[in-house]
């Protein structure tokens, strides 16, 4: 089974719904797909919205190894993505010396906001935490007191671990920026950073029309046959 956590924000509720189909229409092998929904972490979670913090799940990302009892491997991802290819191949790339595995981007964004006017912060290892294959044993570090006391850059600059040789490359494919990489036809999963076309600020942004194609896949019902 492939465990895959999904970042949910309730501001963009239909983001999770596509990604999740995407994931889904196109994985060979079981996927169990969990969101990272605050309601449901109300006995574990109790940390207070940060002014500076874009989504619901900024920093409920980083209880993943809890929510898997540190046992085994987790994917978690951003909600605003879509997946064009296989999640096995992405489960594939587990490697045992790392804590963590991510796509370590060069990211210094140089507007000032993004979706919904969220400030756009600027940091070291910016958008390395939107996807993450956890080694959840080696994660034990994050613990719900973590999570909730943390600072956000000890969260998502990874100073939870000893040092950043327990961080893993993934290829870029897996964490595709919209508006940041150059267009190609050839990338695994797809990222709207800046702001999905479920906006509609960015409804003409690259690659919105594989996401509407996906959103009607996903609404598609069969009729005219007898149940």
């Amino acid at each position: 089974m492939i465990n895959v956590f999904i970042g949910f924000d309730s501001k963009e509720t239909v983001a999770f719904h596509v990604f999740a189909h995407s994931i889904m229409a196109r994985a060979s092998k079981p996927v169990s797909i969990t969101p990272i929904c605050l309601s449901h972490l109300k006995e574990v979670y109790c940390r207070p919205a940060h002014e500076l913090q874009s989504t619901e799940f900024s920093f409920s990302r980083f209880l993943v190894p809890y929510l898997s009892d540190y046992d085994g491997w987790s994917i978690f991802m951003d909600c605003d993505m879509l997946m064009l290819d296989d999640i096995v191949k992405l489960w594939d790339l587990k490697d045992d010396r790392y804590a963590v595995q991510v796509v370590k981007h060069t990211h210094y964004p140089k507007e000032p906001t993004k979706f919904l006017g969220q400030t756009q912060t600027r940091y070291e290892k910016k958008n390395w935490s939107s996807v993450m294959l956890f080694n959840n044993a080696k994660c034990a570090a994050l613990t719900p007191e973590f999570v909730n006391s943390a600072s956000g850059l000890e969260l998502h600059q990874f100073k939870w671990l000893e040092n950043d040789t327990l961080i893993g490359d993934l290829p870029k494919s897996w964490n595709h920026l919209v508006g940041y990489d150059a267009f190609s036809q050839h990338v695994s999963n797809i990222h709207f950073t800046i702001g999905g076309p479920y906006f509609d600020e960015y409804k003409k942004s690259e690659y919105a029309e594989q996401w509407f194609d996906e959103r009607a896949n996903m609404l598609h019902v069969e009729s005219g046959t007898d149940l």
